[in-house]
């Protein structure tokens, strides 16, 4: 598993979603599963390598999510919570995850889309538990700033630049 440097996993974050994405891959007779932030960054690949490159691919696959949850709301959805991509001999099912995540599963034709969908639905509810924990420990780390500071932060900032 491969991690992006600006998320932070602890170590037992990384084997669950690890453990988790591999029972995904051999219960639905899957490739490669990849996570990808909303914000194109590649946060874990499992199963077989990639064998394209995996930056453009996580920041094409971020813009895909993005393009399709604004055709969503051209329908009055809020969102479409999972996308699939077929092709002759690979196909792609996304799936969001948490609102920050994007679930991905390359298959070709030695499994079903509705193996995959199948598999994907308690998969995303497994990751989703976890990034909202991740999320939650992340935020309760950060350094609580008082707001009386801030005020006098952007009075020092004013004076610097003349206003």
């Amino acid at each position: 598993m491969t991690g992006a440097a600006s998320w932070s996993f602890r170590e037992e974050d990384a084997t669950r979603i690890q453990a988790v994405l591999g029972h995904l891959l051999r219960e639905a007779n899957a490739r490669t599963a990849l996570l990808v932030d909303r914000t194109g960054q590649m946060l874990a690949t499992v199963g077989e390598p990639p064998t394209f490159d995996p930056i453009a691919f996580a920041s094409l696959t971020a813009a895909d999510f993005s393009a399709n949850d604004q055709l969503a709301k051209l329908l009055g959805e809020s969102e479409f919570g999972a996308l699939f991509h077929q092709g002759e001999r690979e196909s792609l099912y996304l799936a969001d995850v948490a609102r920050r995540v994007i679930l991905v599963v390359l298959f070709d034709n030695r499994t079903t889309l509705g193996l995959v969908k199948l598999r994907v639905r308690s998969v995303v509810e497994n990751l989703g538990a976890l990034f909202t924990d991740l999320f939650q420990r992340r935020d309760q780390q950060r350094p609580k700033v008082e707001a009386g500071f801030l005020g006098e932060a952007e009075d020092e900032i004013d004076k610097l630049f003349g206003a």
